[in-house]
């Protein structure tokens, strides 16, 4: 279908989709050293958006969530991978989400917190990755544990051990990944939070973009693109998120 003139300049108007890739979310996208280029679900919806309005895709990868945002909030990419949020919401354009993931916390063994409950108490210090989605959630919502920041979020459970934090917080997977390969440490049972991944661009693009853009990604939800790659990726620890309501 041919895609409208309006809709293309308006997400590739330098002629090419520049597309914000975040590989602190394990979940999104990793580098693959292989190939030397990064890999992952939104690396393929990114490919797809530019086949779709005839042009290519140009990846712009960064190692956090923050720096990703800052980017097309500043117009050096067009489109990008976030968590829906309220903040980022200022200067972003978001589609629905497309992926669900688990926010979890990890503790060491010997820690006498046992459910995310008795994380928000005073003294308790929790880890998270600068800007990524957990600090932002948390920064509102937690009333008396202090946040401690690690550059990235990969970097998280190094910092969380080196600086001998109380609690790491960050996507399960990524969690239960460092657990396994660390003694001593233990995920918390449940989720203290479910992480809407969805699709955004810029506000300066207009509405028109942005539908576009929200259709697009519904699309790729109803059609099982989305569930193909995170099977070709073997993402697990998520769930492809339901069709949007209408309303």
């Amino acid at each position: 279908m041919q895609v409208p003139l309006t809709i293309r300049s308006a997400l590739a108007p330098t002629g090419v989709v520049r597309a914000s890739i975040n590989l602190g979310n394990p979940i999104l996208a990793r580098w693959d050293a292989a190939t030397s280029q990064a890999t992952g679900v939104s690396v393929d919806l990114a490919i797809e958006l530019a086949r779709r309005l005839q042009t290519e895709m140009k990846p712009v990868v960064f190692d956090a969530a923050g720096k990703s945002v800052t980017a097309v909030t500043g117009e050096q990419a067009d489109v990008g991978f976030f968590a829906v949020d309220p903040l980022r919401g200022e200067g972003l354009l978001f589609t629905a989400p497309y992926i669900l993931i688990e926010g979890s916390y990890l503790v060491r063994d010997d820690s006498k917190i046992a459910t995310n409950e008795q994380v928000d108490a005073e003294g308790v210090r929790i880890m998270v990755g600068k800007g990524s989605a957990y600090d932002l959630y948390l920064t509102r919502e937690l009333k008396k544990a202090q946040i401690v920041r690690a550059n990235t979020s990969p970097t998280v459970v190094e910092e969380f051990l080196a600086q001998h934090a109380d609690v790491a917080a960050g996507v399960r997977q990524q969690l239960a990944s460092d657990a396994a390969r660390l003694e001593g440490l233990r995920l918390l049972p449940g989720r203290f939070m479910v992480i809407q991944q969805a699709m955004g661009t810029p506000r300066s693009r207009g509405i028109e973009a942005a539908n576009y853009l929200s259709e697009f990604v519904e699309e790729m939800k109803a059609s099982g693109f989305v569930a193909d790659a995170m099977a070709r990726h073997d993402i697990r620890g998520a769930l492809v998120a339901p069709p949007k309501e209408d309303g």
